[in-house]
This record gives C-alpha cells, sequence and structure tokens, in this order.
C-alpha cells in the first residue's frame, strides 16, 4: 500500500464520516457494524419514528460505477435478511423500518428508502 488507503481502511473511514453525517442530519445512532450469523449492517440509526438499516459504500474514485450501484439484488436481500434477524432478536416486530443507503466518492449522497422490504422477510 503506496499512499492509498487499503479497501478496509477505506470503508471504515466511510463509515466514520457517515455517522458524523447522520448525527448532523438528526439521526439517532444505535449501533455499527451489527453481525449476526445471517451478515453485518454497516449502522442502524433512528430518523424521526423510522428504524433504518444503513448501508455505507464508499469509492476512491467511480471507475467501478458510483458507489450505490454495488448494493446490488444479493446485498439487498442479504441485508433484509440481518435486518429481520435484529427485529426478531431485538422484538421489534411493530416498528417501522426503511432501508437507506450512503454513497461516498467526491461527497456524501444519503438515498432514503433506497429499496423496499420484500415481502417474503417480513416479520
Amino acid at each position: 500500500m503506496t499512499g492509498t488507503m487499503g479497501r478496509i481502511e477505506l470503508g471504515a473511514s466511510g463509515e466514520a464520516k457517515s455517522i458524523e453525517y447522520l448525527k448532523k442530519a438528526g439521526y439517532r445512532f444505535i449501533c455499527r457494524n451489527y453481525r449476526c450469523p445471517l451478515g453485518e449492517i454497516d449502522i442502524i440509526a433512528k430518523n424521526g419514528n423510522d428504524l433504518c438499516f444503513i448501508e455505507v459504500k464508499t469509492r476512491s474514485n467511480k471507475n467501478y460505477g458510483l458507489p450505490q450501484d454495488a448494493v446490488d439484488k444479493n446485498k439487498r436481500n442479504r441485508i433484509m435478511k440481518v435486518a429481520l434477524f435484529y427485529l426478531k432478536e431485538k422484538k421489534l416486530s411493530g416498528c417501522n423500518c426503511r432501508f437507506d443507503v450512503i454513497s461516498i466518492a467526491d461527497g456524501i449522497r444519503l438515498i432514503k428508502n433506497a429499496f423496499p422490504m420484500v415481502r417474503k422477510y417480513n416479520i
């Protein structure tokens, strides 16, 4: 590694920037890097009455497309399964939840309601 951040460092830096950005936007931080047997969610936070499961994608350049483009169908399905696990574990079946994506390249872009919960994953 000569002068550039590695993938892990870039991701951690993006998550730290995202938490500060979300706090300034009025989100209440709950958890970073929630892990369960099904995978991981980068950030869990409250925004108003919504529990938000937030995926952070950071790129040092746009050579491989926009960061949010990496949240493909497979990634969305994995995030939904982890969110469901979290909701069951915390006994939060009645709460409003949504999926946001933070895209970091030239700046920070918050995409609220980036994708819907697929019915087969509802609790």
